[in-house]
C-alpha cells in the first residue's frame, strides 16, 4: 500500500579519473547497478540513482558528508584529516575549514583523498576506501533483500 513512498536512493561519487582508487570504486558503483549483486550469488542489480562528479565536493557537501562518518571518538574529525591525503600539497592544511578543504580539492587534486562516495538516502559516506564504497553497496542489498535492521 505505501510502496509508492519507497526512495530509490541517491549516490554520489567525487570522481578523480586519475586515481586508481576512484576508478576502482567507480566500477564497483557501475557494476552493481548492471549487474546481479553481490556477483558470486546471481541476484538482481541494485538500484540507485548514481550520480558522478569530477570535481571536489562543495564546502557545504563537505560538511554534510562529515556528519555522515562514523566519529570514532567523542571528537569530531577536522575536514583536513578526513579529505586530504599526506601528498606534501596538502601539508600545510591542517585544520582547514572546509571552505578551504573544498578549494584545495578543486586546485590540487592530488592533495584530495578520492572517491568520496556519499549515500545521500542513508546518511552514509566513504572517503579515500573502496572497502567503504563495498559496504555502502552491502547496506543497500541488505535493504533490498530485506535483511536491514531498522
Amino acid at each position: 500500500m505505501f510502496s509508492g513512498w519507497t526512495r530509490t536512493p541517491e549516490i554520489s561519487i567525487f570522481h578523480n579519473p586519475a586515481s586508481p582508487q576512484s576508478v576502482k570504486a567507480l566500477g564497483l558503483l557501475r557494476s552493481a547497478l548492471a549487474a546481479p549483486y553481490p556477483p558470486d550469488k546471481g541476484s538482481a542489480p541494485l538500484q540507485f540513482n548514481l550520480e558522478v562528479v569530477e570535481a571536489s565536493p562543495t564546502p557545504d557537501q563537505l560538511s554534510a558528508i562529515l556528519s555522515y562518518l562514523p566519529s570514532k571518538n567523542s571528537d569530531a574529525p577536522s575536514a583536513a584529516s578526513v579529505f586530504l591525503s599526506a601528498h606534501p600539497s596538502a601539508a600545510s592544511a591542517e585544520g582547514a575549514s572546509v571552505a578551504a578543504v573544498s578549494s584545495i580539492g578543486r586546485d590540487k587534486p592530488n592533495a584530495f583523498k578520492w572517491p568520496v562516495v556519499v549515500d545521500w538516502s542513508a546518511g552514509k559516506a566513504s572517503v579515500g576506501d573502496v572497502d567503504g564504497v563495498k559496504g555502502i553497496l552491502e547496506l543497500l542489498r541488505e535493504k533490498r533483500d530485506g535483511e536491514a535492521k531498522e
